[in-house]
């Protein structure tokens, strides 16, 4: 494991283990830290507890004690609590530094990192760019939000190989000198209000992400994004912009053929198997951040031809009797359901429904030309109801998304596409949206 190289804390409070926590602790105990651990759903008899108090660590389980602030000079939160949380409150109180684990990584990488967010499409990014960095020999490894801890990798990282590393707006909250030699920023749109309070909150989280770059460092960003370009225009790296709409001259763009990073073609449009609009963004994206990295033309080129879609965002699942399922569950808000249903033209069934988070769906009617029927569940399914007889819609509820999936097809017909796009977080009814997903993906086996 490695060193940290500049981190002049001694004494660390890490609040909340999970998978990030853990991980940070870890580094810290080796990095010869006196590490205290507070978490409130630990136990003292789970085993990741007796392993951290074997190699030194103090844990306080069960509650979050203003004590546990005692004697310490930095808090290491789990990107996940909010920042009304009673400790953290207190440390901003003290003036005690409140960071997340992206900042312990990013102190430990030797090589380029590449990190890249917006409220739609980190993911997918985030997969293609290292994907054509493999394909084109370049040393690599991908963390962070995508499921794996960025400070286990980082550990682990060789000094030629690059991080690709997926951030969301929690843990880019918590940086002080992160510093990544590309980042990406897809998009920004009204996300996650519950947690950080305003959009303007928001917005600044996630321009966190380039907030310490210098212009040796390149920013690429979305040029048709006008929140995008308002929160970069200050910036002080290298911008790269790119546009499914236009030609940049110094990024990259795609006319109806083919798609270009500034005047070199990459690839034509019908070569590649990734479906939809937004896709098309994302992939123009990956293609800057690959090429600023070091891939080739071909890497990309084999990536693009093949790479057809990551689980669980607008994923194909089988065709039925002529009807075609498709999930995309990770659409937990309104902005990427407009979105996968943009990428169809034929007659589509839309399931819909979740977690009640106080918003109305009146931004979803200019996008439902396309679909027949509406088959709601979870606790919005009463307002989207009300968005279906608006658009003059059929609407069906039920009570779950099983239960939808077997509606969907009693009322179908050859050819139509049965689309999984809630517009809702999972957490009324599934602990994720990958489990969600997967819901959906075992009834929709459960029909044939």
């Amino acid at each position: 494991m490695k060193k940290l190289t500049d981190f002049p804390y001694a004494h660390v409070l890490v609040l909340g283990l999970a998978k990030s926590g853990t991980a940070a602790a870890k580094l810290l105990l080796h990095n010869d830290k006196h590490v205290r651990v507070n978490d409130v759903k630990a136990s003292e008899d789970d085993e990741i507890v007796k392993k951290l108090i074997k190699t030194g660590a103090e844990v306080i389980v069960g509650s979050h004690p203003l004590s546990a602030l005692e004697g310490i000079e930095i808090v290491v939160k789990n990107p996940g609590i909010p920042y009304d949380n009673p400790i953290v409150k207190e440390a901003q109180k003290r003036n005690i530094p409140v960071i997340t684990e992206i900042e312990l990584a990013g102190n430990i990488v030797e090589g380029p990192i590449i990190g890249i967010t917006g409220s739609n499409g980190k993911t997918t990014t985030t997969m293609l760019t290292t994907q054509m960095l493999e394909a084109s020999k370049q040393g690599v490894q991908i963390a962070g939000n995508i499921g794996t801890v960025a400070t286990d990798v980082a550990s682990t990282l060789k000094p030629h190989e690059r991080l690709v590393v997926e951030l969301s707006s929690f843990q880019l909250m918590g940086i002080q000198t992160f510093q990544p030699k590309v980042a990406v920023l897809l998009n920004i749109f009204e996300a996650h209000l519950d947690y950080h309070g305003t959009f303007a909150n928001y917005k600044e989280a996630k321009s966190n992400i380039f907030k310490n770059q210098d212009s040796d460092d390149y920013l690429v960003y979305n040029a048709e994004e006008s929140v995008v370009v308002d929160a970069v225009q200050h910036a002080k790296a290298t911008k790269v912009p790119f546009s499914a709409k236009r030609r940049m001259e110094n990024g990259a763009w795609a006319d109806d053929r083919s798609i270009y990073f500034k005047r070199e073609k990459i690839i034509d449009l019908a070569e590649i198997v990734l479906v939809g609009e937004h896709n098309l963004e994302n992939i123009l994206a990956a293609v800057s951040a690959a090429k600023l990295s070091g891939a080739t033309n071909e890497g990309i080129q084999a990536v693009l031809t093949t790479f057809s879609g990551v689980k669980h965002r607008l994923q194909y699942v089988d065709t039925i009797n002529d009807r075609l399922f498709y999930n995309d569950s990770k659409a937990t808000n309104i902005l990427a359901t407009q979105k996968a249903l943009s990428s169809f033209q034929q007659p589509t069934i839309l399931l819909a429904g979740g977690l009640d988070r106080g918003n109305g769906f009146a931004d979803l009617l200019p996008y439902l030309n396309n679909v027949k029927t509406m088959v709601l569940f979870g606790q919005t399914k009463e307002k989207l109801k009300e968005l279906a007889d608006e658009a003059d819609i059929l609407s069906e509820q039920v009570d779950d998304l099983e239960s939808a999936v077997k509606k969907a097809y009693e009322i179908s017909n050859p050819n139509d596409v049965i689309l999984l796009s809630p517009a809702c977080a999972s957490w009324d009814q599934y602990r994720t949206f990958e489990e969600r997903g997967d819901m959906f993906i075992q009834a929709v086996h459960t029909l044939m």
